[in-house]
Order: C-alpha cells, then sequence, then structure tokens
C-alpha cells in the first residue's frame, strides 16, 4: 500500500506579481492588437489633415469677400486658426478611442481577466492610461506639425506664420499636448460609467455641448464657466497667443484641463477598487 505524498505549496517568489513594466507592455500589446485603435487613429490623421486643408483652403478662397473682423482674427492668431482648423472634428475620435480602451474590457468581459492577472486594480488602470497617453500624444504632434505646415502652405501671403514666431512652436506642440489630455478625460469616464455608448454621449457632451450652452448664460458668470470647461480651457495651448476674450493663459487653460482630467481618473480609480467588474 503506497501513501499519496501531497505536493508542497508553490513558492510564491516563482510566480511573482507583475511589476509595472509588464503591466505597461501588456496595456501596449492590448491597445496595438485591436484594429479599432488603428483604424480610428488613421481616422484622426485624415480627417485632422484633411479639415486643415478644407477649412483653410475654403477661407483663402473667400479672403476678399471674408467679414474684416473673421479676417483679423486669422491675423490675430493664424496657428491658432490653422490647429483649430483640423482639431474642430478630428478631437471626437480620441473621445471615442478614449472611452473604447477601457469600455470595451467591460462589454466584452475581459476587464476580469485582466484583474485576475493584477489583483491589485490601480496599477492596472494607471499603466493604461500611460500607455494610451503616450501614443497618443507622440501621433497628436506629429499630426499637429503636419497640420501646421499644410496650414501655413496654404494661407501664404495672406497671414505669413513659422516655427520660428513667438508662442508657435509651442502651440503646435501644445497640439499634441492637448490630444492627449483629452484622450485620458474620455478614459476617465470611460471608466466612471463602464458603458462605451454612455461613456461616448458623456465626452462629446463636455466637448461640443455644454461649451455653446454656458454662452447663453447671461454676464460673467457664463464668461467663467465658459472659459473653466475642459475643452474650452484646454484647447487655448494650441494657441499661439493669448486671445483678448481669453480668461485664462495657454498654460493656465492646460492647467484646468489637467485637473479637470486628475479629478475623474481619481473619481475612476476609486469606483475600480470598489465597484465588481
Amino acid at each position: 500500500m503506497t501513501t499519496a505524498t501531497a505536493k508542497p505549496a508553490a513558492d510564491p517568489a516563482e510566480h511573482p506579481r507583475p511589476g509595472f513594466g509588464r503591466l505597461l507592455l501588456s496595456e501596449w500589446t492590448k491597445i496595438r492588437t485591436v484594429r479599432s485603435t488603428l483604424w480610428t487613429l488613421i481616422l484622426l490623421v485624415v480627417l485632422d489633415l484633411g479639415f486643415t486643408a478644407l477649412f483653410v483652403g475654403l477661407t483663402i478662397a473667400q479672403w476678399d469677400q471674408t467679414d474684416p473682423g473673421d479676417r483679423a482674427q486669422v491675423l490675430a492668431d493664424p496657428t491658432g486658426f490653422i490647429l483649430g482648423s483640423g482639431f474642430f472634428l478630428s478631437q471626437l475620435t480620441i473621445c471615442v478611442l478614449g472611452v473604447l480602451v477601457i469600455g470595451s474590457e467591460y462589454s466584452t468581459g475581459m476587464i476580469r481577466a485582466s484583474l485576475l492577472a493584477v489583483p491589485r486594480r490601480l496599477p492596472m488602470l494607471w499603466a493604461k492610461a500611460l500607455v494610451f497617453a503616450l501614443v497618443v500624444l507622440v501621433l497628436g504632434v506629429v499630426v499637429s506639425f503636419g497640420s501646421f505646415f499644410i496650414g501655413s502652405a496654404l494661407l501664404g501671403g495672406k497671414a505669413e506664420v513659422s516655427l520660428g514666431d513667438e508662442g508657435v512652436l509651442r502651440a503646435v506642440v501644445g497640439g499634441g499636448l492637448y490630444l492627449a489630455m483629452l484622450g485620458l478625460f474620455a478614459l476617465a469616464i470611460g471608466g466612471i460609467v463602464r458603458h462605451t455608448a454612455g461613456g461616448i454621449t458623456g465626452v462629446i457632451g463636455f466637448v461640443l455641448v455644454l461649451a455653446p450652452l454656458a454662452t447663453l448664460l447671461p454676464g460673467s458668470i457664463g464668461d467663467h464657466i465658459h472659459a473653466y470647461l475642459p475643452s474650452e480651457a484646454g484647447h487655448l495651448i494650441a494657441q499661439a497667443r493669448q486671445g483678448e476674450n481669453d480668461l485664462l493663459t495657454p498654460w493656465q487653460g492646460y492647467g484646468v484641463f489637467a485637473l479637470w482630467t486628475a479629478v475623474l481618473l481619481a473619481i475612476a480609480a476609486v469606483l475600480l477598487k470598489r465597484r465588481d467588474a
């Protein structure tokens, strides 16, 4: 008669918890292997450069018929006009992608596997946010430079502008910074809502709906609410010069946007720890 021999318990040291570097690699693998990510980023490039060429080209084609006040706005900050033309609708691709990065994991149930691999939930969230922000930042800066060169070439002699002008290089790089922060903002809302459609609706509401509504409020109250909305404050970093009616400087505006994003990420982190996947 033989005696069953119990297997020794596995040494925890043989299966260490994944370090933050491995978490970053895991999140990078998730992002680059999902087709929707690639196509959304391609759409960002196409829309940004396409709308820059379209809006700037139409403005120059109708320059003599354009209202003098509108011409003065273009001449006051050609860089802000160029970058704003491209970001007007292309930024929505980042809004959608930011929600999808985390919302799709909840909708497919993949989040459970992620949390089983990383019992401590917050490092997974920080890794996801960092990798996504870096991807958008790099592509955003590239697209911002491309948009600037296309727009400045189309403006020609109407409004000469170069990277050496005061504030221009900061504004062009700021275009990438704005998109990266917008992506984190959208990711945070996606983490809070945990529903793709609801998250996208919420982000687009912040970006496109609240700003026009705030302008309807009377007096300085409406002006201040409008100025401190996340996207309205954040896009100031992509302007070479502070406008006469801007209540915030470019860096102050970006700081306000960063504060909004940090608060929402903190809420998403608390909910991630407290709620079931």
